[in-house]
């Protein structure tokens, strides 16, 4: 389970997140893992919704597909077997939201990690995909080799972003270790619930 203080750095995403994405929307989780933020988009978007879920290793969508069917959340979505890298060829709808919690697979091969390249390419996809007021958060790793490189080219790409267009906001936490999670979130500037009210009347 995840802790739900502020002491978890996928928590507090996901809250920013929920804030957004609601009943019949669409997300993207960039990196399935274990299944568990599958699950909380697949349950936010309701059986009305789709979620688009990647993770190159077939074990990580194996425990992905497990955990959705044991709470009958499978039907809202769409398990890709390929790399985040891929979104913009396999998500054929605008976004709502799109979470990344990048690094490894917990309890899976370590070598096996996101990379800088691989995950700006992604996020530049995600950030062509969001509707206006849709969200994209991202937890970070650097206690691992490529890290660092990921944070850095994720921060460089993302303060690019004009700010008439978007808020990019850089959460750390100043009590912990240099190692300490870090998130980013994005979020295109807009009203949400304007652009899902427009699309259902259109």
């Amino acid at each position: 389970m995840i802790n739900k203080g502020l002491g978890s750095a996928v928590h507090i995403v996901q809250m920013i997140i929920a804030e957004v994405l609601k009943r019949g929307g669409t997300a993207v989780d960039a990196t399935a893992g274990n299944g568990h933020d599958t699950l909380f988009l697949a349950r936010l978007v309701g059986s009305e919704g789709r979620v688009y879920a990647f993770d190159i290793q077939k074990k990580a969508l194996e425990s992905t597909k497990k955990l959705l069917e044991r709470y009958g959340a499978a039907g809202q979505v769409t398990l890709l077997n390929t790399g985040h890298e891929e979104m913009d060829k396999l998500v054929p709808e605008p976004v709502d939201a799109v979470l990344f919690n990048l690094g490894y697979l917990p309890g899976g091969d370590h070598t096996l990690v996101t990379s800088a390249g691989t995950t700006v390419t992604a996020l530049k996809s995600a950030v062509e995909l969001l509707r206006p007021g849709g969200r994209i958060g991202m937890v970070l790793y650097t206690g691992h080799p490529g890290g660092n490189e990921e944070l850095c080219a994720v921060e460089q790409y993302a303060s690019g972003l004009k700010g008439a267009g978007f808020n990019v906001i850089k959460i750390n936490y100043l009590n912990r270790t240099a190692h300490a999670p870090v998130i980013i979130l994005v979020e295109k500037a807009g009203d949400l619930l304007e652009s899902q009210a427009a699309t259902q009347n259109s």
